[in-house]
């Protein structure tokens, strides 16, 4: 169980994603992004070792909100061989040194992901210990789910990233009508964030394509 302390951080999250998000290439703006956080959900390390978040974010520099989709890993320890995958490092008020990572590069939160796609683990509240977030839901009905051993191929492009050759991760979130998996797809995620306008927001957070 993930315990969320109520501590510093430093430097924020949102200062580090400021810098790291345009260097994405499915950042859809231009220039410096206007960062706020909008909502997200996190998933339990077996271990215990490894914080997981899936955040959202919405940048306000440009003519519309935009809002992203950032998983991040947290760990107290640099992750061996995953050196282009570092957001950066902050200090924790209660953990000390911690390194956040894209998480899509991280072998526990591709396995966790892949597990509450099946149903096996359930989506935790962003900042409150030990309480299941019911706005995620999720869907399996597929003959069996890809491997959970690592590593997989990891691919960025306009559209999002893709890890091995099934599991997509939506990153620029755009609302659909509830728990609408796209066309094809054999497992989802839907998650729920802060619109700029006061109303919560659902869209696909990541689903499986199918594979021939």
């Amino acid at each position: 169980m993930a315990i969320i302390h109520n501590t510093t951080v430093k430097p924020t999250k949102l200062e580090l994603l400021t810098d790291w998000l345009p260097t994405r290439p499915w950042y859809a703006g231009n220039g410096t992004p206007e960062l706020s956080r909008a909502g997200g959900f996190r998933l339990d390390d077996p271990e215990g070792e490894v914080g997981i978040e899936f955040m959202v974010v919405v940048d306000g520099s440009g003519p519309e909100p935009t809002a992203y989709h950032v998983p991040l890993t947290y760990r107290g320890a640099p992750l061996p061989g995953a050196e282009d995958a570092l957001v950066g490092t902050m200090e924790h008020g209660v953990l000390g040194p911690r390194w956040a990572y894209d998480g899509c590069h991280d072998p526990v939160l591709y396995a966790q992901l892949l597990a509450l796609i099946e149903g096996r683990v359930q989506a935790q509240a962003q900042s409150v210990t030990d309480t299941p977030d019911h706005e995620v839901t999720r869907s399996f009905t597929g003959a069996s789910l890809p491997s959970p051993d690592w590593p997989v191929t990891v691919t960025d492009d306009q559209d999002g990233t893709t890890l091995g050759e099934a599991l997509h991760l939506r990153r620029v979130l755009r609302p659909t009508a509830p728990d609408t998996a796209p066309e094809g797809a054999t497992g989802h995620v839907i998650g729920a964030w802060q619109s700029p306008d006061g109303t919560r927001a659902r869209a696909v957070f990541a689903f499986l394509k199918p594979v021939s």
